[in-house]
């Protein structure tokens, strides 16, 4: 596989950060402490690069119902400067890759696929665009994507913009965005994020990345922000209990499996898509398996690929696990049959030979106080 290195690569060498591949791209790990880094976000500021994360434009006079035609929600009801999570799927109603849909006017939107899948999203929606009087701009390699993620995040982007922009930081709602100056570079920001917390995404130019980072690192110094590697990242989003492509979102799981059925457009969009008929069909039969929340009774954690058991029997498989830093226990996602996915039902998890106590709980695991 070609290896990746995002424009701030060098800027991580630096801070001595452990690498790791995701998704083709040798991304940071940690910097010193992955359970420092997940508890300065979840009290200060955390600063995170992402940018191997993909950006694809879509622009022309049918963008709004190429992209209705090509994900599974109703992209084109979006208003301008809000944002909105989404799938593709295939034909057959798995899924290809979550993302996020941000509308800058009715011509144009910009698609934010994940990683690894940032190629085969392009190309999808290269070859989804045929029959419409749309452009598909796959703007991944010249982007770079910083997020500042935690309660201190609003504070420490204002001190780094105009006073007169400071209504475009503090007015910003969940999943919308603005176009302001922050640090002395234009970027889009975005009230979105991936780790449960008030925090916010940056999108710019690959140039403008690491003197941004720089600056934005030195300002949050007061608030205790520090770097932040794809470990937290990972820690944080599974209390915050959001799927994780790979993990709990694969081509062999619908929508519906995942728990992800209101953002199928069934009802509110007319017309086909692609996937509609695979996804009418999964929506009827129902599903077999359904993705639950674990919380772990014992000490010892499950992780991905463990047995979930009732009785001895394997009832399920754990798709993502660890002990939470923010809770104090074990959590767990997993894919359960459904007659066993009811709040309070007691499961073991097969800990390598070991059966451990676990209970099925509400998702998220941990839910940010406002």
């Amino acid at each position: 596989m070609t290896e990746n290195y995002t424009a701030l690569y060098e800027e991580h060498k630096k801070l001595g950060a452990s690498f790791t591949d995701f998704g083709g791209w040798q991304m940071p790990l940690k910097y010193s402490s992955e359970l420092a880094e997940h508890h300065a976000v979840r009290n200060a500021a955390g600063l995170f690069d992402l940018s191997h994360m993909g950006e694809v434009w879509v622009s022309g006079p049918a963008a709004g119902a190429f992209l209705d035609y090509a994900l599974v929600g109703k992209l084109s009801a979006i208003a301008d400067g809000k944002a909105k999570y989404s799938l593709i799927c295939n034909a057959d109603g798995g899924i290809i890759d979550d993302l996020i849909v941000y509308r800058f006017g009715d011509e144009k939107y910009l698609v934010v696929p994940n990683a690894g899948n940032a190629p085969t999203v392009a190309a999808a929606l290269a070859e989804r665009a045929a029959d419409f009087d749309v452009k598909v701009e796959d703007a991944s390699a010249a982007t770079s994507l910083i997020a500042v993620q935690g309660p201190k995040a609003e504070a420490i982007l204002l001190k780094l913009t105009d006073e007169a922009q400071h209504a475009l930081i503090t007015d910003l709602k969940y999943y919308a965005f603005n176009e302001l100056t922050i640090a002395g570079h234009d970027v889009i920001l975005a009230r979105t994020g991936y780790t449960g917390e008030d925090g916010f995404e940056l999108f710019i130019p690959n140039a403008d990345a690491a003197d941004l980072w720089a600056k934005v690192a030195e300002a949050g110094e007061e608030f205790g922000i520090i770097p932040c590697g794809l470990a937290s990242r990972d820690s944080l989003r599974l209390e915050a209990g959001m799927p994780l492509y790979g993990n709990e979102l694969s081509l062999e799981r619908s929508p519906f499996d995942a728990g992800l059925g209101p953002v199928v457009a069934l009802k509110s969009k007319e017309g086909d898509f692609v996937g509609r008929s695979a996804l009418e069909a999964a929506k009827e039969a129902g599903s077999k398996r359904k993705l639950v929340g674990l919380k772990g009774l014992g000490r010892r954690a499950g992780r991905g690929g463990y047995p979930v058991l009732k009785d001895g029997n394997v009832v399920g498989e754990v798709t993502s696990g660890q002990p939470s830093p923010t809770l104090g226990y074990p959590v767990a996602l997993a894919y359960v049959d459904v007659e066993h996915a009811e709040l309070g039902t007691a499961l073991d998890v097969d800990l390598r030979g070991k059966a451990e106590p676990f209970e099925v709980v509400a998702l998220p695991f941990y839910k940010r106080a406002k």
